[in-house]
């Protein structure tokens, strides 16, 4: 896509990408295997939709590092195919995908100025000098930094060298851009401020962001789709708000946060609900989605940490519907909420998260220490699949 020895900028880079909806990208049965038999990337099959910003989410050793890679042509899959714009880039060098790479340590050049790392890029592509540094003059004003473009790197912060580094990677009007931990290395203030700027230049400059991370709240602030990995495959793909209200498995749950994931087994069906019998007496109802189900078959089933409510303990026969009993181990002020972390007495769900709402907690506070009832409404609990 780009000539080596370009004498003018218009031949050196393709149109812009705003202009046009590219930026497709497709993984078909793609697979790494490395030498030693360990499978990185196991078989996925994935879409990521033009102009998007996605992120590949999940714990260190999953896989999502090593498919960036691949989409990059920094690794060579072992099988399958990256189509991008329906083109197969398999056995194509970098330069030739359409994509860019931010790294995770920015690898700016010291001893250049601001102008002359974004510049960097164009100069090796033989575009000539005043026309590539109007080009990255034009840059550096997009991401805001036209007042430093004089510099070094290490006379900026580190959110500066983040926008330097950007910068270089779009110069090249890129269709991907990929990011590898763009944001690690950041403090947190400077995190949350930089993932906010990061979906704002993703949304003007309107070209697919794929985006490596293993920070849940992170995804799930920036992305239009969030990719769950396990083990070198794909847990669960779907919008963040689908991720983390409905997770599909108990690892999706867990891993991302925010749900209580219980368990009990098939007492009673209904064309509508899901009758189940948990330890102690425990009784919950789930709304049924369709899922064969069989009597005495064991589920399990995710409830939001929000959605849960406590209450002191109070003597009863038995246990209202879709309720548990614990225990109060831990309080933690969360600003707009309370952590209540329960130590229940169902042995298949040891511990349970709450957030109470601060005004509601404190109109009736609980203390550590203290037996309590945590219940629930029918439809906020839902089932999960067991792998």
């Amino acid at each position: 896509m780009f000539i080596d020895n370009a004498s003018s900028l218009s031949l050196a880079m393709p149109a812009p990408t705003h202009q046009a909806a590219n930026g497709s990208v497709v993984l078909a049965g793609l697979t790494k295997r490395f030498a030693d038999g360990m499978v990185a990337v196991d078989n996925i099959d994935l879409h990521i939709e033009p102009g998007s910003y996605c992120c590949l989410l999940g714990p260190s050793g999953c896989g999502k590092t090593t498919m960036l890679r691949m989409i990059a042509g920094h690794e060579t899959p072992s099988n399958g195919a990256i189509l991008i714009d329906g083109n197969n880039v398999i056995g194509r060098p970098p330069r030739e995908r359409g994509t860019a790479m931010m790294f995770q340590n920015y690898a700016l050049f010291p001893h250049l100025s601001v102008r002359d790392n974004v510049a960097f890029s164009l100069r090796v592509r033989g575009v000539q000098k005043k026309e590539r540094l109007r080009e990255a003059d034009r840059v550096i004003e997009q991401v805001q930094l036209g007042m430093l473009a004089d510099r070094l790197p290490g006379q900026l912060s580190g959110g500066q060298q983040q926008r330097v580094a950007l910068a270089r990677a779009i110069i090249m009007r890129p269709t991907v851009l990929l990011l590898d931990e763009p944001l690690s290395a950041l403090d947190e203030f400077l995190r949350l401020q930089m993932r906010g700027e990061l979906r704002g230049m993703q949304r003007e400059l309107g070209i697919t962001f794929i985006h490596v991370t293993h920070t849940q709240l992170e995804a799930i602030a920036v992305a239009d789709q969030v990719i769950v990995m396990d083990k070198g495959r794909i847990a669960q793909s779907a919008s963040p708000r689908e991720i983390y209200a409905q997770p599909r498995t108990e690892y999706v749950a867990a891993f991302i946060g925010g749900q209580n994931v219980l368990h009990g087994q098939v007492a009673e069906l209904t064309g509508s609900s899901v009758a189940l019998t948990g330890a102690h007496g425990a009784c919950y109802l789930l709304p049924r989605d369709g899922t064969p189900l069989a009597l005495g078959q064991v589920i399990s089933f995710a409830v939001r940490r929000d959605r849960m409510h406590v209450t002191g303990e109070y003597e009863a026969l038995a246990l209202p519907r879709n309720t548990l009993r614990g225990r109060v181990r831990e309080l933690e002020y969360q600003g707009l909420y309370m952590k209540v972390s329960l130590t229940t007495e169902d042995p298949n769900a040891p511990g349970c998260v709450v957030y109470v709402e601060e005004n509601t907690f404190f109109k009736d506070p609980v203390s550590v220490g203290q037996l309590v009832r945590c219940h629930w409404a029918t439809d906020d609990a839902h089932g999960l699949v067991r792998l």
